[in-house]
């Protein structure tokens, strides 16, 4: 196995760490636009199977010869997601298979043709989307008939430094990234009907609701993107009443960040300031990523919780799976960057060990196998619990 990944920040460094430790790959190009940096890393690691290559993704005739030229079986995408599509189209032309862990979006309309020339890409497979994804699968094939199911992700501080300042949050990927999705309408299922929230509104009184984890505590729950677009994929339409994706963070977030969308903090305008122009997300990523940083010895922890609900031999029943996580300190990896990253890598590697066999655009949410994927999680030390039970 040969194996190119585009994009070696916080989550690609966690891709190559563990393609490293496969048997089964022989090669991996790290490839980013900032070398030096991709480098340093692979010899601070030590890694033997690793190569660093220079590629800006941003140039597309530079990026489509890159890929053709990689000698690579799969292209793993680690890029920010507005360069995915970019990455897709070279894998296609490349007759790379392709690995992504962000929203799809405009990449599912390469299903036609990806199909034509036998390859398989897996999209949104990293953490959420991602695992959920297949926690999903795993929870409503617990059920005869489905009424309900909702997902839960977070990355946050583990308590033992969520008060180190004031809104407890820290970063384990941009603040760009964070805030964006701060802003991204939510769509959703309630008492049978869709529903929709504009970005303005997630965080507002109402819109949100108290999550209980055993073991960990209170949490503040709201929507996190569109829900409604997986209701075909898991096959529920006909019975599911109530459908939800959530993320969920610390108590006082929601209502701090509803303060702050409301004054227009999160707008991507550019405002005049002084001689020079600047938009209010981009003054607080410049003004609060140094001061939402972890420290040395500080952990992160990811949290993934997915419920359905419904019946089973003619009674009510519930199944749920949990997954936790925490920053492997010996690594330096943060629990987001395993979660998302390991999966990735796994991904890739089911592809050409044909686990994962379907050509086309493929859903983790139908086309892979949680009796393949749980127990990867499991080997590299993620905590998972199932339950399936009478309500």
């Amino acid at each position: 196995m040969n194996i190119l990944v585009l994009g070696t920040g916080f989550q690609g460094k966690a891709v190559v760490h563990d393609l490293e430790q496969s048997p089964e790959v022989k090669k991996i190009i790290a490839a980013d636009r900032d070398l030096e940096a991709a480098a340093d890393y692979i010899r601070k690691m030590g890694f033997k199977k690793t190569t660093a290559a220079a590629v800006d993704a941003r140039n597309t005739s530079e990026l489509e010869r890159f890929v053709k030229e990689a000698g690579a079986d799969v292209l793993v995408c680690m890029l920010p997601w507005d360069l995915a599509y970019g990455a897709a189209r070279a894998a296609l032309n490349a007759g790379l298979h392709f690995v992504d862990t962000s929203y799809a979006g405009p990449i599912w309309e390469m299903d036609a043709a990806v199909k034509e020339r036998g390859l398989t890409f897996l999209v949104e497979f990293g953490l959420d989307p991602g695992i959920d994804l297949v926690m999903g699968r795993w929870a409503v094939d617990r059920l005869d008939q489905v009424h309900g199911l909702n997902s839960y992700g977070a990355g946050i501080p583990e308590p033992a430094c969520a008060d180190t300042n004031p809104i407890r949050y820290k970063l384990t990927w941009t603040l760009d990234g964070v805030l964006k999705t701060y802003v991204r309408p939510a769509r959703f299922l309630k008492d049978g009907k869709e529903q929709t929230l504009p970005g303005t509104d997630i965080f507002k009184q109402g819109n949100f609701h108290v999550l209980e984890i055993p073991d960990l505590g209170s949490f503040e729950a709201y929507y996190n993107g569109d829900a409604v677009q997986y209701i075909d994929l898991y096959g529920l339409k006909d019975t599911v009443r109530d459908m939800g994706r959530f993320a969920f963070r610390w108590p006082g977030h929601c209502e701090f960040w509803s303060k702050m969308a409301g004054l227009g903090l999160l707008d991507d305008t550019p405002v005049s300031l002084g001689n020079s122009e600047i938009s209010p997300r981009e003054f607080l990523v410049r003004q609060l990523t140094p001061r939402l940083q972890f420290g040395e010895k500080e952990r992160d922890l990811v949290v993934i919780l997915v419920q359905a609900w419904g019946m089973k031999d003619g009674r009510a029943h519930e199944a749920t799976c949990r997954l936790i996580d925490y920053r492997d300190l010996e690594t330096g990896l943060f629990a987001m960057n395993r979660t998302v990253g390991y999966t990735a890598s796994i991904g890739a590697q089911m592809i050409l060990s044909e686990k994962v066999a379907a050509t086309g655009v493929i859903s983790a949410a139908r086309e892979v196998s949680p009796e393949d994927l749980i127990p990867e999680l499991k080997r590299r030390g993620m905590q998972i619990e199932m339950t399936d039970a009478p309500k």
